[in-house]
């Protein structure tokens, strides 16, 4: 399990943003960046600076992976025939982590790791606790039969903060999620403009 070293919500001050939509975030209340020098006035960013700040906060989005995760699935969006950015969105949201987020089946892409992770939920009938299991389309995620009265999944699936994209079949009376296809970029329902043609930009450069 990859140990959250920051604490998630510096990464929206980090970037000035709220990237997870959420009531919660500072950015809401502060727009500048943490650390005794957030409240110095920002200068342009260089092409470099664009396109490393595009990655940092598509990474940080999906629970802060580390940079050897976050490369690795790069690389292999980049062997796969088609888009690269796209195929990277695609990889991203297959994850299983991923998948019981956008299913508001917890409220945190970090507690679907750690749900995930626990055990708490199975594919095809199987348990499965790697949140960075690849589902394939058609796969069927269902939160086990014990765990369907946690306090974290019945908060997760009255949340109004977010909706649940049209690329997975959901029944919360049951706790299952159904996931129909890979999502394109316009498919994903991020509350902040992600741009994936800069972080393939920045890997063809460095």
């Amino acid at each position: 399990m990859t140990k959250r070293t920051a604490a998630k919500y510096k990464i929206d001050r980090r970037m000035g943003e709220n990237i997870w939509g959420r009531a919660k975030s500072p950015i809401n209340k502060r727009e500048y960046g943490p650390g005794q020098h957030g409240q110095r006035r920002k200068g342009k960013l260089s092409d470099f600076g664009t396109q490393l700040r595009a990655k940092q906060k598509l990474k940080g989005y999906y629970g802060d992976l580390t940079e050897k995760q976050f490369k690795k699935i790069y690389a292999e969006a980049a062997r796969v025939t088609g888009d690269t950015g796209a195929n990277l969105i695609g990889l991203l949201e297959r994850r299983l982590d991923a998948v019981v987020y956008r299913a508001k089946l917890v409220p945190t892409v970090f507690a679907a790791r750690q749900f995930v992770n626990h055990g708490h939920v199975t594919v095809n009938g199987k348990r499965v606790n790697i949140a960075s299991y690849r589902v394939r389309e058609g796969d069927v995620v269902e939160v086990r039969q014990k765990s369907k009265q946690l306090a974290i999944v019945l908060e997760a699936v009255a949340l109004t903060e977010r909706d649940v994209p049209d690329y997975l079949e959901v029944d919360h009376n049951k706790m299952i999620v159904k996931f129909v296809r890979t999502p394109g970029l316009s498919d994903v329902p991020y509350p902040v403009q992600m741009e994936p043609n800069l972080v393939v930009e920045y890997y063809a450069k460095n």
